[in-house]
C-alpha cells in the first residue's frame, strides 16, 4: 500500500495540470489514468480535430488560390493520410505529458480507480493507494439520446467521426453545439453533402444570438443544410441509415451524434463515499471541493463549460487549495469559448440577450471594412462587445470570422483586468491586423469609429 498527498483520478487537461502543480507545491503525487495520457481533449477531442480543421482550411483555401494569383490544377483529398497526421499530433503531446510526470516525479498508475473510502483508492492491478486529498478529474462521456436505438457502425460518436474509415456522402449531424458545427464544417469541405439539425432554437445555442444567426448563414452558404427547432424523431438501418426530422424521412450513409455530455464516473465508486451526481455532474464549491471531506473534482465532471482550459483553471486552483493556499475561485464569466469551424467563433461574458434591462453600449465592426481582412480575403465576419453603460467595464466580446479564436485572449485579459472603454480607446493597436477590428468594434460602441 502506498501513500501520497494527493492522488489525481484521470489524466487530462485538469487532472495532469493538477497533478503538476500539485508538485509544484511539494507535495507527493499519484497520477491515475486507465488509458493515454491527455484524455479525451489531447487524445479525442482539441487536438486530433484541429489537425483535421485544419486540413479543412487548406482545402478552402485551395478553392480561393486564383483569387491570388497562384494556380492550382489539381489536388485529391488522402482520409488516410489526413487520419494520420491527426493521430501523430495526438500521440506526439501524450508523450510528452509522460515526460512532464517523470520530471516531476509524479507516480504514474495506467489502470482503473475506485475510490473506497475519503484517502482510499483501489487499483485494478497495483493494490491500494492512500491519500490526504483526492482529486477526480475523470472527464465526460458522450450522452446518447434514450428514444434512439440504432447500434449500426455508421452512427458516430465524436471519437469515430475523427478516425473515419471512408468518407460518407450524405452526412447527418443531431446537435449543432461546437462539436457538431466543427464536424459539419470538415466534412463539408471533404465534399459530404451535410445535414445539421438542432433541438434549440440556434445553431451555436450557447452563443449571442447575432453571432448565432452569422454561423448559421455561413454553414448554409457553404452547402450544408440547418435545421434548428428540430428533433431527432428516429434513427435506424444498418449501412443505411434511415432519420427522420422535421416531418420527412431521408437516407444517410453515417450519422454523427453530438447531443452533450455526462460525468464520466462509472466504477468509480461514488457511491462508496455518499457522492452522488446532481443533473450529471458533481457539484463543488469554488474551492472544488465535494460535499465529502478530502475529497475534489474539476474539469468536465463537475458540469459546464466543458473546456479543457476550464479545466487547466480548475486545477490551479484545486492544487493550491490542497497545498494549503488561498487562491480566487473560478469566475465563470470570464472564460473564453471557441468553436473551430468556417468561420472560426469565439467569445467571453455578457450575451446581448442576457442583458436584461441593464444599460448597456453595443459596438459592431465587421471583417469587411478591415484591411488584413480584405487583403487576405477573409471579410466574412463582425466582432461584438458589449460594455455597462455607468460604468464603461467590458461586459461581453463576440466573434465571428477568420483568426478570432487567437483574438479572444485579448478581451479575456482585459474583461481579468477589469478594464473599461476609455483604455481600450487608448491602446494602440497595429496596423494591419485582424486585431484592428477590436479597436473599432469598442470605438464604435462609444460613437468614436475611424472607419464606417
Amino acid at each position: 500500500m502506498k501513500e501520497f498527498d494527493c492522488v489525481v483520478i484521470g489524466g487530462g487537461p485538469g487532472g495532469y495540470a493538477a497533478a503538476i502543480r500539485a508538485a509544484q507545491e511539494g507535495l507527493s503525487v499519484a497520477l491515475v489514468e486507465k488509458e493515454a495520457l491527455g484524455g479525451t481533449c489531447l487524445n479525442w477531442g482539441c487536438i486530433p480535430t484541429k489537425s483535421l480543421l485544419h486540413a479543412a482550411d487548406l482545402i478552402r483555401h485551395m478553392g480561393h488560390a486564383a483569387e491570388f494569383g497562384v494556380s492550382v490544377k489539381g489536388f485529391e483529398v488522402n482520409l488516410e493520410a489526413m487520419v494520420g497526421q491527426s493521430r501523430e499530433a495526438a500521440a506526439t503531446l501524450s508523450n510528452g505529458i509522460t515526460g512532464l510526470m517523470r520530471k516531476h516525479k509524479i507516480a504514474v498508475f495506467k489502470e482503473h480507480a475506485e475510490i473506497l473510502g475519503a484517502g482510499q483508492i483501489k487499483l485494478s492491478a497495483s493494490g491500494e493507494l492512500l491519500a490526504d486529498a483526492i482529486v477526480i478529474a475523470t472527464g465526460a462521456k458522450a450522452r446518447h439520446l434514450p428514444h434512439i436505438d440504432c447500434e449500426s457502425d455508421h452512427l458516430w460518436s465524436a471519437r469515430e467521426a475523427m478516425t473515419p474509415t471512408f468518407l460518407p456522402k450524405r452526412l447527418l449531424i443531431v446537435g449543432a453545439g461546437a462539436i457538431g458545427v466543427e464536424f459539419a464544417s470538415f466534412y463539408s469541405a471533404l465534399g459530404s453533402k451535410v445535414t445539421l439539425i438542432e433541438a434549440a432554437d440556434a445553431v451555436l445555442p450557447a452563443e449571442d444570438h447575432e453571432i448565432s444567426a452569422l454561423a448559421k448563414a455561413a454553414l448554409i452558404e457553404q452547402g450544408v443544410e440547418v435545421y434548428t427547432q428540430t428533433p431527432l424523431e428516429s434513427l435506424s438501418g444498418k449501412k443505411q441509415l434511415q432519420a427522420a426530422f422535421n416531418g420527412q424521412s431521408k437516407r444517410f450513409d453515417a450519422c454523427i451524434m453530438s447531443v452533450g455530455v455526462s460525468a464520466n464516473v462509472e466504477g468509480l465508486g461514488l457511491e462508496n463515499v455518499g457522492l452522488a451526481l446532481e443533473q450529471g455532474f458533481l457539484t463543488v464549491d469554488a474551492e472544488q471541493r465535494t460535499r465529502v471531506p478530502g475529497i475534489y473534482a474539476i474539469g468536465d465532471v463537475t458540469g459546464g463549460p466543458c473546456l479543457a482550459h476550464k479545466a487547466t483553471h480548475e486545477a490551479i486552483i484545486v492544487a493550491e487549495v490542497i497545498a494549503g493556499k488561498q487562491p480566487h475561485g473560478l469566475r465563470r464569466d470570464r472564460i473564453p469559448g471557441c468553436t473551430y469551424s468556417a468561420p472560426q467563433v469565439a467569445s467571453i461574458g455578457l450575451r446581448e440577450q442576457d442583458a436584461g434591462d441593464r444599460a448597456i453600449k453595443i459596438g459592431r465592426f465587421p471583417f469587411y471594412a478591415n484591411g488584413k481582412a480584405v487583403a487576405s480575403h477573409a471579410g466574412e465576419g463582425l466582432i461584438k462587445t458589449i460594455f455597462d453603460e455607468a460604468t464603461g467595464a467590458l461586459l461581453g466580446a463576440h466573434m465571428i470570422g477568420e483568426g478570432v479564436t487567437e483574438l479572444i485572449q485579448g478581451f479575456a485579459i482585459a474583461i481579468n483586468l477589469e478594464t473599461t472603454e476609455q483604455e481600450l480607446i487608448d491602446t494602440i493597436f497595429p496596423h494591419p491586423t485582424l486585431s484592428e477590428a477590436m479597436h473599432e468594434s469598442v470605438l464604435q460602441a462609444f460613437g468614436r469609429p475611424i472607419h464606417l
